[in-house]
């Protein structure tokens, strides 16, 4: 990603991204007209927020547990050393099991927070042996079963 356009970003740039955040399916039409611009120019920003890897994409927002019937999963994970490579070669394998939703580097307890979907117990069981166990420099691993999400920003409230 550019530096150079993080440091440019300025107050409409900031409401096209909580606008897109809130709603990505936005028209350009109508997020101009919020954020007080013609449609060519927001469109124009909006490209160059996507060309600088500002936006990195956009996605549709699933209530798992409505549409899969799926239970999301909290993991913290401590490696055994935090140096680069240790760090590399865990997000590296992460990048390669699709039934990691989320993986963020973090700071305090625990190295990462993961963030996993699964049907059942039993699921989660097998996911824990051959994916979470088998992840390079894992020392310890910490699980949390979610009962239900209250709030995801990205969503909007339901009425």
């Amino acid at each position: 990603m550019e530096q150079s356009i993080i440091a440019t970003l300025d107050a409409i740039d900031s409401n096209i991204l909580r606008l897109l955040r809130i709603d990505a399916r936005i028209s350009n039409a109508k997020l101009a007209a919020e954020v007080g611009l013609s449609a060519s120019a927001c469109l124009r920003r909006t490209r160059l927020l996507e060309h600088a890897g500002v936006i990195r994409g956009y996605t549709a927002l699933v209530d798992t547990a409505n549409a899969e019937g799926t239970i999301a999963v909290i993991i913290n994970i401590t490696l055994e050393r935090q140096t680069e490579d240790y760090l590399d070669q865990f997000e590296a394998a992460v990048r390669k099991h699709p039934e990691i939703r989320e993986c963020f580097l973090m700071t305090g307890g625990s190295d990462y927070l993961l963030r996993v979907e699964v049907a059942n117990a039993g699921e989660f069981e097998r996911i824990h042996k051959e994916v979470l166990s088998t992840l390079p420099g894992v020392l310890r691993i910490h699980s949390s079963f979610s009962i239900r999400n209250v709030l995801a920003t990205r969503i909007k409230a339901k009425r």
